[in-house]
């Protein structure tokens, strides 16, 4: 936080006018420029004085009345501030916020209501430090002040924004091609797999993290390894990718994450099982129909960033091929996009924030459903849909929807 100066404008001015009423009484010999002089030097040494001696300490809790905060979403801070002084100072606070959030977090002290409170939104995904509390207090004459901090910071997450997408027209199972090998293990009897110990080879995405943490061991399910997730959704974040790579404030990079994290909720929505894994195959979240897998899924969305080299999709995809396959890519070219095989998935969807000329039509030819990804995130999810025309040519789109059908 930057040092404020301890005179106001008004105490400079009091100050340069004193000195300047003192030279002029000994060069004039005007003793009543003296007088003035004096006067003036004394209530601005007085003003800084009392300001600046009495000895100030307090706490500040905040409160926020979400969690995580989307993108866009508003929420609520509640600030109880407890201050010990001489005497409760009036001036003016201020909660010291990030770039990322935006808000009034300002007004006179002290407040009516006996507790602070304003709205932030968010702007810009991550983990940010909200505070702290500063309180500026200005003496009777308005020529000295002071800023004082008070309390510690509170960091907020801002995770991406998720949208309602259309349903998809058609219900694609896991491997089987059929649609109830995902809600076969959202029931009761999910939690019941057998687990076994891991052996190196396993899928991450296997992992039984309930009785993992119970044994202190890594654990797999045993069911599981006949057959791979109901649906997966994977976020190229390579480098070659991003135009502004290490860069979080990319907006196409913004929109890809939040059509990721769209892409997941929807699927899950629909009764599928859901892992979401980056392009180096880190998964970011697996989703089986529980509050806490959401809130996991977005809060590592919130610190993803362009980085890295991507592998090749068939080592991501592993051995069975799921049924929902969402990949979501930045620039693309025809080379590249000839080198995506969506590996057997019942349904590829392909979404590219910058295709080049050519890669829409090679993505095509192998059975990808292209579509350009725009800031519209709910329109390029339908664009890919059977019955919905999407991006670039019209014979592509055509092509794309025949290989769905």
């Amino acid at each position: 936080m930057p040092r404020r100066r301890t005179l106001t404008l008004r105490g400079t001015g009091a100050l340069v006018a004193g000195v300047g009423c003192l030279i002029a009484a000994n060069m004039l010999g005007a003793q009543i420029l003296l007088y003035i002089g004096v006067l003036l030097l004394a209530v601005t040494v007085f003003s800084i004085l009392a300001v600046r001696l009495p000895r100030r300490s307090g706490s500040v809790a905040r409160q926020i009345s979400t969690d995580l905060l989307t993108v866009s979403e508003t929420s609520r801070v509640t600030l109880r501030v407890t201050l010990r002084a001489l005497r409760v100072p009036r001036g003016l606070w201020r909660d010291v916020l990030p770039d990322a959030v935006s808000g009034d977090s300002a007004g006179e002290y002290p407040p009516e209501t006996g507790q602070l409170s304003y709205l932030i939104t968010g702007v810009r995904r991550g983990v940010w430090p909200i505070g702290p509390l500063v309180l500026r207090t200005v003496d009777p004459f308005g020529l000295a002040q002071r800023e004082q901090a008070f309390g510690e910071t509170r960091t907020v997450t801002v995770v991406p924004e998720v949208f309602t997408l259309a349903p998809l027209t058609v219900k694609v199972g896991a491997a089987g091609g059929t649609a109830q090998t995902s809600s076969s293990r959202l029931g009761q009897g999910s939690d019941n797999l057998s687990p076994r110990r891991y052996i190196p080879g396993d899928s991450m995405r296997r992992i039984h993290w309930r009785a993992t943490a119970h044994r202190g061991q890594l654990m797999v399910r045993q069911e599981e390894e006949e057959s791979s997730p109901d649906a997966l959704v994977i976020l190229d974040r390579s480098a070659a990718r991003w135009a502004r790579p290490g860069d979080e404030a990319d907006p196409a990079f913004e929109t890809a994450v939040s059509m990721c994290a769209s892409a997941a909720v929807h699927l899950v929505q629909e009764g599928y099982g859901v892992d979401v894994i980056d392009s180096a195959g880190t998964l970011l979240g697996a989703l089986r129909g529980h509050e806490d897998d959401r809130d996991g899924l977005l809060v590592a969305l919130a610190l993803v960033a362009p980085r890295g080299d991507a592998r090749d999709i068939t080592a991501l995809i592993g051995g069975t091929p799921p049924g929902p396959l969402v990949y979501i890519t930045g620039e693309l070219d025809e080379e590249d996009a000839a080198l995506l095989r969506p590996s057997g998935a019942a349904a590829p969807m392909l979404f590219a924030t910058a295709p080049l000329p050519g890669a829409a039509e090679a993505a095509v030819r192998h059975g990808w459903r292209v579509a350009t990804l725009g800031d519209d995130v709910t329109e390029s999810w339908e664009d890919v849909l059977p019955d919905r025309v999407g991006l670039g040519p019209a014979e592509s789109q055509q092509g794309a929807t025949d290989v769905a059908r």
